[in-house]
Parts: C-alpha cells; structure tokens; sequence
C-alpha cells in the first residue's frame, strides 16, 4: 500500500475523511480533552470512527494523532508516552482499513505556542520523533496539516521524508491565500516541492470556496499533485456547542470544483462529518472528473516571483527587520507629529530617561498628567504606560498615551500586553493606537489573568512577546498579519523587555536576540539593583547594537525591600542593599531608597547610556529628583558618553 498511494494519486482522484476532532466532540469527549490520548486510554471510540469514515467511503484516512508530538503532550504531562500515542494511532487506523483497498496517512501538525521556546533543532527532532513512531505504527503515508508558517512545515517535511514514506504538505491559508506575514500560496507552493514534498495543497481555512481559489493559485504555480481538505464552513457559537452548517451536497458540489481546479486528493477539516464525506465520494467516484493539466511549474515561477518582488517593494518602504536593524526611532510616517520616535534620538548624545507612571484604576488622570509635565519639565525623554500590570483593571493606556502626547507634549512608551486580546481584536486596537498618534510600543507577554482580582477574567495569549514583535513589524511594513495591505504603515518604535535577574541569564539573552530578530529596537529591564549583574548584562547584550535601559526601581523602607525581593517574580535584591534598607521607613526610607539608585546609576554611569526609571507606588515626584540627578551628572561630563 505504502508505494501503491502514489501511484493511485497519478491515476485520478482520491476521497479522503473528515475531522476528527469534530467527531469526537460530537460524540461526547469534552472540547478541552486531549484527543490523542483517546488513542490509549478509549481505542475503541477512535476505532469506530475510522470505521464511520470508511463505511462513507473514504479511501485515505488519518490517524487520530495532528496534536502528538512533544510539545503538545509534554504540556499536559504525556511527553514520555508520545512514541506509542503515535503508534497506538497508526495501529488503530490500519486495523480499521484491514481488508480495504485504502491508504493510512499519519497526521502531523504544528508544534503550537509552545514553539517558540525551542531551538531549531528541538523542532527538527520533535516531528522526527513523530514521524518514525507513525511510520513505525504502519502508516502508509504522513499528512502534515494545518501549518501556518511555511519553516515550520519545511523542517516538518524534512523530518518526515527522512522515513521514506510519501508526504502531503498542507497549509492553512488566510485570506487571500497568504501565510502570516504575506507568503502567498503560489511560492509557498513552489517551496515545498522543492524542498521534496509528493503533494503539496491546503487544509482549514474559511471554508470551501476560500479554499477553492488557494488551489486555483497553487495548481497554476506547481505540477505536483495538490491535496485539498476545506473546512465546513464558519463554526457558529450556538447553546453552548459549535454548529457548522454548510450542508453534505454544498460541501460535495465545491468538492467537484475542487477537483476541477486540480485537487487530486480531496477530503475535510473541521466541521466536517462521516456525511459530508459519504455524498462527496458519491459525487466523485461516480464521476469521470479528473484534475486538470496545468502547465509546467518553472514556467510560471518567474513571473509570480517579480510579481511578488514589485508587491513586497510596494508594501515596504523601508529595510525589514531581517535585513539589519533599523534607525533606533524607526520610520516616521507623515502625520504622526513632530514626537515621533524621538525619545531615542538621544541615544549616544545624553543618557536616554525613560519614567513609568501608572494609568488610573478609574476615569481621573489629572495626576498621571501632572506627572507628566513635571518629568517633561525635569528633562524626561518619555513616559512609560503598563497595561493593566498584575491582572489590575486600569484605565486603557492607548488612549491614555494619546492624551499625555497631545496635552503635555512628551512622547510615550505604550506597554502592549498578549493577556487581553485575540489576535483580531490586537490588531484593530494596534492600528487604531497608530490613528491616535501612539508611536511607541513595548511589546510584553502580559501577568496572567489569574494573578488579577477579577475572578471571572481569562487569558487570550494568541500571541506572546515574540510574536506580538512580529506582528507589529508587519504593521510596521504596511500590512497585517494574513500580509494583507493596510496603508503606509503605522511607524511604531518597538521595545522589547528584558529580565538579567536570573541564574541562566545566556537564557535570557537567547530570548531577547529572538526580540530583535522580530523587531525590536530598544530594551527596558527589570529593576537592577546589582551592578555586577548589570555589567554581565551589557557585556552579554553588546553584540545586539540596539539601546538597553536597565530597570530602576528606588526602595521606599525595609518592608518594601523585603517584600520585592521575596514576593515579586524578577526582582532581586542582594543582601547588602536589604540590610541598608532594614528597619528604615518613611522619609529615611525614601531617602535610602534614593541614596542607592543614584549610587547605582552613577555606577552604571556611560555603559548604560539611558535609564528606565520606575517610581514606587506612582511617587513621580522620586523620579523627578533622579532625573534630575541624571541631567546635573550628564552636564558635568560625568558620563563621558561617546
């Protein structure tokens, strides 16, 4: 059966199965359950619906095992079982299709949010680890699905081919037919049949028709043959379930076009059901439909790939961060105003300042305005606006970051949490922050909700830090994240935080230069109370070329001491400095408090060439006074800067 499927597919056309995942939902298993180790622990539900997909008369099914790899199962405390989860699921299939002329297609997806933590070689060794237990398992060819970033499906796809098995390579495109960050399906196309995939095509997405014009584009750009597995339509949120309705015989007439178009394997993703599957193979098995010659791949690849050469160029005015960094204060697009990116102008002149004032729990901001003034007023270069730090509800600091620039005249660094919102709605807030003249963004993870007071809160996290930075490049270069157009761009200067307070801190540095790779352009630390760690920290970061304020946060007595170094995840505070501050309170407090953050800032003095001021508990009149510290050492050339 394994050298038979490619032949078959030269032959015609093949009818694939449905989801899974819908199925099983259907059937009882609760939405937040691991599918996969349905495999182990009820075999003989996943057995009955391969069974259901058969009698519909699939001819390829896949094996109950998209989410199987370490990543995913090592999050919920199944990394050890990923080899035999895999196998079990590839054993499952092929005692289902025993005794019928069907193929078994191990299915493999994306790694998930997970990825991002891991190195090139732990992706590369995660699918290969999966691909050999579904070869093992007997499977008859590996599916990989549902990938939004065409590198990941790269180093999928090597790692599955090293089996000898067949291989379908399957994408799921936006609107469009793009990847995130712009790709189109044509080059993505053309990309993975070079790099040796033995079909290539789609899966997911919006539906039929959206699917439908992605293959249109890959059948005219690439010979191989295309696989095409569309969802059933938008899912609608109805009584606590999600309902698909497109019905079998609409889902059965786009199949046909499909086919039309050049699918020569053709099945369903999400929503789909034995149903769907059993009037489509009606359809198609009892039709002379073919799929239809297309002209060889080379001969197209030039012009698609100028074409796609003037639309990058069309889209990008300026240098991309993959092509080196750019100035510190990035673009600055007409009509942002004459504050645009300009807090970093500063970087090797004077030392760069940089002050956080919180937003209000509620609708006064009069004393966040009055800080404001009174740090533009001492020689700030920008104000500093946390999103709703710890999970607290504040008020909203994109509109906020509006007024201060507008009323006091000072440029503001926005923070940007992942906790609050979906990838759609980051979107829409990012670009309207761009509409009310926001120019510069800190791009941070974000405390989870659980860590608030709202008890009824949740976290989104569809993005993280690094992928927030990416996101904000894109807008940045004049598109979205399906690389859609949006306009001119929005001109953000992107930060990126950073934490040296750590016992690996060559952990930290790894994270913060895949900050940069994605667009970051200054650094903002926690607080730093150890100059020797500040020290390590520049050395380790000098490589990056990109301005780095350490954190610094003046103590208030030795409670507050204490409680910051015990309590508050990223801050140490080394024994010395918590003895000064033992037993001192009010305004000896304060005034210890002050004497050790000049000490600090003197020390760091020119290696640091800026500061990011913290004042506690919003006491901005602290940090006037060390601005002012700042100015008086800078005007008699204490810090030698360049």
């Amino acid at each position: 059966m394994r050298e038979g499927f490619l032949e078959r597919i030269a032959a015609g056309v093949l009818v694939g199965d449905g989801a899974i995942g819908t199925m099983l939902y259907a059937k009882g298993v609760a939405p937040e359950a691991n599918f996969e180790h349905l495999n182990l622990v009820r075999p003989e539900l996943v057995l009955e619906l391969h069974r259901e997909y058969l009698d519909a008369g699939a001819q390829v099914i896949e094996t109950n095992t998209f989410g199987a790899n370490c990543a995913k199962l090592s999050a919920i405390g199944l990394g050890a079982k990923v080899a035999e989860v895999n196998r079990k699921g590839a054993q499952l299939a092929k005692s289902a299709a025993s005794g019928r002329d069907v193929f078994v297609a191990g299915s493999i997806g994306p790694l998930g949010r997970g990825k991002a933590e891991l190195s090139a070689e732990q992706i590369a060794e995660y699918f290969r680890v999966q691909s050999s237990a579904l070869a093992d398992g007997g499977v008859d060819l590996l599916i990989l699905e549902t990938f939004s970033e065409l590198d990941e499906l790269l180093t999928a796809l090597a790692a599955a081919k090293e089996t000898g098995l067949p291989v379908v390579a399957n994408l799921a495109f936006g609107e469009g037919g793009r990847l995130p960050g712009g790709t189109r399906a044509e080059d993505a196309a053309q990309r993975l049949a070079a790099a040796g995939a033995d079909l290539v095509g789609a899966n997911c997405g919006a539906g039929p028709l959206e699917l439908l014009a992605t293959v249109k584009r890959i059948a005219a750009a690439c010979s191989l043959p295309i696989a095409a597995y569309p969802n059933s339509g938008f899912p609608e949120y109805l009584e606590g379930r999600y309902i698909y309705r497109t019905t079998p015989e609409y889902f059965a007439d786009r199949a046909e076009e499909l086919v039309e178009a050049g699918a020569s394997l053709v099945g369903g993703c999400c929503g789909t059901t034995p149903e769907h599957i059993r009037v489509m193979a009606e359809r198609l098995q009892g039709s002379t439909l073919s799929p239809r010659e297309r002209v060889p791949a080379g001969l197209v690849s030039v012009v698609t790939r100028s074409e796609e050469v003037a639309r990058s160029e069309a889209l990008t005015p300026g240098p991309s961060p993959a092509c080196g960094p750019e100035p510190f204060g990035g673009r600055r697009p007409e009509g942002r105003g004459e504050l645009s990116g300009r807090f970093l102008d500063a970087w090797g002149v004077e030392p760069v300042i940089t002050v956080e004032l919180d937003p209000p729990k509620g609708l006064d901001c009069e004393r966040v305005l009055a800080g404001s003034r009174a740090l533009k007023a001492a020689g700030a270069h920008a104000i500093n606006l946390a999103e709703n730090p710890l999970a607290r509800v504040r008020m909203g600091n994109l509109a906020l970051a509006a007024t201060i620039r507008r009323e006091v005249g000072i440029e503001v660094i926005a923070h940007v949490t992942c906790r609050d919102r979906n990838l759609i709605g980051m979107q829409s807030d990012l670009m309207g922050a761009s509409l009310l003249g926001v120019t510069s963004i800190l791009a941070v993870t974000g405390d989870p909700a659980s860590l608030g007071d709202e008890a009824g809160a949740s976290s989104v996290f569809d993005l993280n830090s690094f992928t927030l930075l990416k996101l904000l490049s894109d807008l940045n270069r004049g598109v979205n994240a399906l690389g859609n157009p949006i306009g001119a761009g929005t001109g953000f200067t992107l930060g990126a935080a950073f934490n040296p307070n750590t016992q690996r801190m060559d952990v930290q540095v790894g994270r913060l230069e895949k900050k940069v790779a994605n667009g970051a352009r200054f650094v903002q630390t926690q607080p730093i109370y150890d100059i020797a760690r500040f020290e390590e920290m520049m050395e380790r970061t000098a490589g990056l070329g990109i301005p780095i304020l350490p954190g610094v946060l003046p103590l208030v007595s030795g409670r507050n001491a204490e409680f910051l170094h015990n309590e508050v995840p990223g801050i140490v505070i080394p024994e010395e400095i918590r003895k000064r501050m033992a037993g001192k309170t009010g305004e000896e407090g304060v005034a210890e408090g002050l004497a050790i953050a000049r000490e600090f800032i003197e020390a760091a003095g020119a290696k640091a060439g800026g500061f990011y001021l913290i004042p506690p508990f919003g006491k901005y009149e602290i940090a006037v006074e060390l601005v002012r510290f700042i100015k008086e050492k800078t005007r008699k050339a204490a810090f030698n800067l360049f």
